[in-house]
């Protein structure tokens, strides 16, 4: 009885261990055969997620390459606008500048016709051709006439001592005139074509160039505010004019 016992015992242990080693080996069998499966499928995620990287990397470029260029249409476009004001600023300029030139001349050539209503005279320090509180003053009084002005010019006159060179003392009239006529301009408003204008360096002296008080008299600026008689004339009958007519 004890043998059978043992049999048994051992017929059970073999049959246990056939079981476990059947189990292991399928186990093993089938690790063996999913493990390419395995490996694919994660090398496809892998791939997958190396694709969807680089898909949105290049959209990425796309979308800034695009924005770039949007960037450089819009800045080409406010130089086109820009360059297109600038030169319908510059062709205003042209033609204002145009319009004074031919008013200049018609002034110069019909110079005759005009006839002082004020005239002024601003004096320099030495070698100077900066206005003083006294000149200013005297500028703003002849002003003051111009609006009651319909057709005048501004003339104009640069004056300087004798020393120095005749070119150094004709440049220094016209810069002495050059501040009266800006002065004037800044603050009353006189187009450009209004001003007449003559450098006389020492040549019209009105004193005596070897006393201190003649050079001093000589260090100057004569404005004249002259008006064209003829034209306010001519506007005048050019004007129409009109009767009343008395009710019945």
């Amino acid at each position: 009885m004890l043998k059978a016992a043992n049999r048994t015992l051992v017929v059970l242990f073999a049959g246990t261990s056939i079981f476990f080693t059947a189990g292991c080996s399928t186990k093993n069998y089938v690790k063996k055969e999913t493990a390419p499966i395995v490996d694919k499928t994660n090398e496809l995620d892998d791939l997958t997620a190396k694709n969807t990287r680089d898909i949105k990397d290049t959209d990425t470029r796309a979308q800034k390459g695009i924005t770039d260029v949007k960037t450089k249409a819009d800045a080409a476009d406010q130089k086109a606008l820009a360059a297109g004001k600038q030169a319908d600023e510059a062709q205003g300029i042209a033609q204002q500048a145009s319009t004074g030139i031919n008013g200049l001349a018609n002034t110069v050539a019909n110079l005759d016709n005009y006839h002082p209503v004020v005239e002024t005279s601003v004096h320099f320090g030495f070698a100077q051709a900066v206005l003083t509180k006294r000149a200013k003053a005297a500028l703003d009084k002849l002003a003051t006439e111009i609006p009651n002005q319909k057709h005048f010019v501004v003339e104009v006159q640069g004056g300087a001592d004798a020393i120095g060179g005749k070119d150094a003392n004709y440049i220094l009239s016209e810069k002495r005139a050059d501040v009266v006529i800006q002065y004037l301009a800044q603050n009353y408003d006189i187009p450009a074509h209004k001003f007449y204008v003559i450098g006389l360096g020492k040549d019209k002296p009105i004193a005596s160039n070897k006393t201190d008080s003649g050079r001093a008299k000589n260090r100057r600026v004569d404005v004249r505010l002259m008006t064209n008689e003829v034209a306010d004339q001519n506007a005048q009958t050019a004007a129409p004019s009109t009767t009343a007519s008395n009710p019945r």
